[in-house]
């Protein structure tokens, strides 16, 4: 089917509006590039530090430069469920690397926290910087100038992100991604919200409380939810970054371990030494990033990543706002229904038809574009795929059947659950914000109410608890921006605002911080920018003001006469007490720092033109093909 007007039209802005940054990226991705292998450029002394510790085989395929050296990039730590799997990871993919005649070394680990853990504590406030933290990590693990291609090992929230993100900066570097797979299903994600909001009434003790979240995150892997860290595996597959179908495969199976050993020999191929070259800086473009927008908005995805997939791509030198996600939103239909926007988890929608149904789906209804690298080569059809375990032992890949299997998870295009991904774009005097309304019915998608503000969700919380939040309200909370505090999860109000919702109240949020993929029914509009800390216009509202929060028209309004509104200043607040403790000290570069949430909350900045010169390839006429551009890499390896 020909491609959708307005995904066409989205993509061709974003082009343009790229152009310039783009040039600029895809010229220092080819100035980067050797002939041979990277640690070719090394001299003996650097070359000899690179594989001192080295077994014998593995130093002569080293020393000699003639076969690749994969790097491995790993988030592994064993307290979270996620990345507990990757502890033996290596060895699994230094052992594929050899089947193929070639060496891998762990090149570095970077910083993996959770926000399931430091959910509503101060620890929290180091959540969103983490992302850039870890692609500075990435950059220092790949620092060494060793490695002709790279797996990456990361799953959950600011992980995979800061991986790309570091991967990008390396752009001519082949890159796979490399799943753990999510844990089994536990207690019913129905019952999980139905004992949180009974705890947060007081009618559940903290034992009864403990119990469930136990019975619910019970075991290695990914948390079977829908939110940031399964929304970014679906990413990933959309962008040709995985192994079709590796996202949702389980940790400790011999599927999971077979995917492993294929991705460590799709590096290997797609080096330069290996016949196939593919640099991730080739793969994520400007039609790949309109694809990841297009999944994320199919499946209901998170919120996170109207900031992620901005700073994804801006790494990669595109330029992309608010309003691109609106537009797409609104013409891609809503395909899954995955808690928190139904009662299946991701194990239910992987046994449906999973990532590869969602991306044929699209494909065949003209929302996305086929005509994209991957890690498979050139065209995204290939990845509309499901993994199996072949009787060698290896992973061999099927076509997925035609049908749906479960049509209460996982619908085609030609009937969806709604004709819309259910992100909208908010704005008005308060400023620009996204809302997330696939979970929240119509008659709760608009909200005209008082404003309570509240300059942190303790002071929510104390309000709350102490009964005087029994009426209809907009929340405001405020100073939550990057600059103010680092931008913390506010997901721990979600069961209070559902529980005043369930009472029949008419209540909405508004905030400059941010709320996760796992929030649900309530209206937030988040991520209102400007912050205001860089003087946002949110920092004008009073308690008492009438605001309007509405989906269906776009409104983000503080009903206020214009002639006093004009006159009003902005709000101050103590919020030190935000910069002091559990770290957060080491992060104050990174809140001085921070671009706008729309620019990603990025604390790194476009790639420039300047300085940047590469010849152009022998045969082209002078100014004929840009040196670095998709044309000349096309020209190059076609040759």
């Amino acid at each position: 089917m020909a491609l959708h007007p307005v995904v066409e039209q989205v993509t061709n802005r974003i082009i343009e509006r790229s152009r310039v940054s783009r040039a600029a990226y895809l010229a220092h991705l080819e100035a980067a590039r050797v002939q041979g292998v990277q640690r070719g450029t090394l001299a003996c002394t650097n070359l000899a530090h690179g594989f001192a510790a080295f077994p014998a085989n593995d130093k002569l395929k080293l020393r000699e430069q003639k076969k690749p050296s994969v790097a491995i990039v790993s988030s592994y730590n064993d307290m979270l469920s996620a990345h507990q799997p990757f502890e033996y990871f290596p060895k699994v993919i230094k052992e594929a690397v050899r089947e193929v005649g070639a060496v891998a070394q762990f090149a570095g680990g970077v910083p993996a926290m959770c926000d399931g853990v430091t959910q509503g504590q101060p620890g929290m406030e180091l959540s969103l910087f983490s992302r850039d933290t870890i692609a500075m990590s990435t950059a220092v693990a790949l620092s060494h100038n060793m490695f002709d291609a790279a797996l990456y090992l990361g799953i959950c929230d600011k992980i995979v992100p800061g991986l790309l993100i570091g991967a990008l900066h390396f752009g001519h570097i082949p890159a796979v991604f490399v799943p753990g797979g999510p844990m089994t299903t536990g207690l019913s994600n129905k019952e999980k919200a139905r004992v949180r909001q009974l705890y947060a009434q007081g009618k559940a003790t903290r034992e009864e409380l403990l119990e469930c979240e136990s019975q619910s995150y019970h075991s290695a892997g990914t948390c079977t939810f829908y939110g940031t860290a399964n929304s970014n595996q679906m990413l990933m597959e959309m962008m040709g970054l995985h192994l079709p179908g590796a996202a949702f495969i389980t940790p400790g199976t011999p599927l999971r371990d077979a995917l492993t050993a294929a991705s460590s020999h799709q590096a290997v191929s797609i080096s330069q030494q290996g016949g196939h070259y593919m640099p991730v800086g080739h793969i994520v473009d400007e039609k790949s990033i309109v694809n990841a927008i297009a999944a994320l908005h199919a499946t209901g995805g998170s919120t996170n990543h109207t900031l992620h997939l901005v700073a994804i791509a801006r790494a990669a030198g595109i330029v992309i706002d608010w309003n691109d996600f609106d537009e797409l939103s609104k013409v891609v239909p809503l395909l899954t229904r995955i808690y928190p926007n139904g009662e299946a988890d991701v194990n239910h929608f992987q046994a449906a038809g999973g990532p590869g149904f969602v991306i044929r789906e699209l494909l065949d209804a003209g929302l996305a574009h086929e005509d994209v690298n991957t890690i498979l080569g050139h065209g995204l059809r290939k990845h509309c795929k499901e993994p199996f375990l072949g009787e060698d032992g290896k992973a061999t890949w099927r076509d997925l059947p035609a049908q749906s299997g479960d049509e209460d998870v996982l619908r085609p295009a030609s009937n969806p659950f709604s004709n819309n991904g259910g992100m909208v774009l908010v704005q008005g005097n308060l400023g620009r914000a996204v809302m997330k309304v696939s979970a929240v019915k119509k008659e709760h998608q608009t909200v005209e109410a008082p404003a309570l503000t509240f300059n942190s969700q303790e002071d929510f919380m104390h309000a709350y608890k102490a009964g005087h939040l029994n009426r209809d309200f907009v929340a405001v909370i405020r100073f939550q921006g990057p600059r103010a505090n680092g931008m913390p999860e506010l997901h721990a109000l979600t069961p209070a605002l559902s529980n005043l919702q369930d009472a029949g109240y008419k209540v909405a949020m508004v905030t400059d911080g941010r709320m996760s993929g796992a929030s649900g029914k309530v209206p937030a509009a988040i991520h209102v920018s400007p912050e205001i800390l860089s003087g946002g216009p949110l920092g004008k509202v009073r308690d008492g003001d009438i605001l309007r929060v509405c989906a269906a028209t776009g409104t983000l309004e503080a009903l206020v006469p214009s002639e006093v509104w004009d006159k009003r200043k902005q709000v101050t607040a103590d919020i030190s007490a935000s910069h002091i403790g559990m770290g957060r000290e080491l992060f104050a570069m990174f809140r001085a720092g921070s671009s706008a949430a729309e620019e990603g909350a990025a604390t790194f900045p476009l790639p420039s033109p300047k300085q940047t010169t590469v010849p152009l390839h022998e045969g082209a006429d002078s100014g004929e093909i840009m040196p670095g551009s998709d044309e000349d890499f096309l020209f190059r390896t076609q040759k």
